[in-house]
This record gives structure tokens, sequence and C-alpha cells, in this order.
């Protein structure tokens, strides 16, 4: 089984312990990948509150990218474009594995709908993007 739990996270200040943390960092990192996006938000900001910053940031910009694609899901093309555009500036801060994750990818999926919307098109055809774990490790 790979480790895809955030090693980089510190003991938390609060009640919140860091098992628990990467505990729900996986159930979002699960739903995610299953296109359940409102409930990878919802597991990542969980751990997004009790976490400091750099890791703050990345985890903002994995649950922006999440709302984005439940955005998606109600039609909400505006809020997708938005978020997606906001989970990108916050990612592209990050080296292209982080966390265990390789976020390269997802950030190149990003890119692409990003550049459709900024075409003027819908991306019908684009792909949800996965994030995978780093395979090296």
């Amino acid at each position: 089984m790979m480790n895809t739990t955030l090693n980089f996270l510190i003991a938390p200040k609060t009640r919140m312990d860091t098992p628990e943390k990467d505990r729900l960092y996986r159930q979002g990192l699960e739903a995610f990948n299953s296109a359940r996006f409102y409930d990878a938000h919802e597991h990542w900001e969980e751990v997004w509150l009790k976490t400091p910053n750099p890791e703050k940031m990345f985890l903002q910009g994995l649950i922006q990218v999440a709302a984005a694609f439940h955005h998606h899901s109600r039609d909400n093309l505006l809020g997708t474009r938005n978020l997606l555009r906001e989970g990108l500036w916050k990612l592209d801060r990050f080296p292209e594995i982080y966390g265990d994750l390789e976020i390269e990818m997802l950030r190149v999926t990003v890119r692409e709908w990003l550049a459709d919307f900024d075409a003027g098109e819908i991306p019908k055809g684009r792909k949800i993007p996965r994030i995978v774990t780093d395979r090296k490790k």
C-alpha cells in the first residue's frame, strides 16, 4: 500500500492530532479520485483549518480545485473557472511532487481547462483529473 499521508504535517496545537489529519487527508484524496469533489473539499478543509503554512496554502489549492470540479458538476462554469484559477495559483508555488502527491499532472490538466475557458469554450471533452501518489516512495 502506498503512503498517501501528508508526512510534512507537524503536530498541531489544537485537539486534532496528526493521525486524524492523515486519515482525513487520505479520505479527501480517495473522494477526489472518485469524483466526489464536495466530500474531498470537506475532508481537506478539516485538515486545512488546523494546519500552518506553507502546507495550509497547498491544502487550500487542493480544496479550491476540488470545489471547482464540484461547481462543474452543478453547471456553474464561472465558479469552476474562478476556483481552478485560484487553486492553480496556489499549487504552482510547490514542486512537482509535494506531500507524497504528484501534482504536476493535476496542474497540467487544470491549465488545459483554463485554456478552454480563456478561449471562450466550455471544456466538455476534458477529462476530470486524478491525483496520484508519488510512485518512487
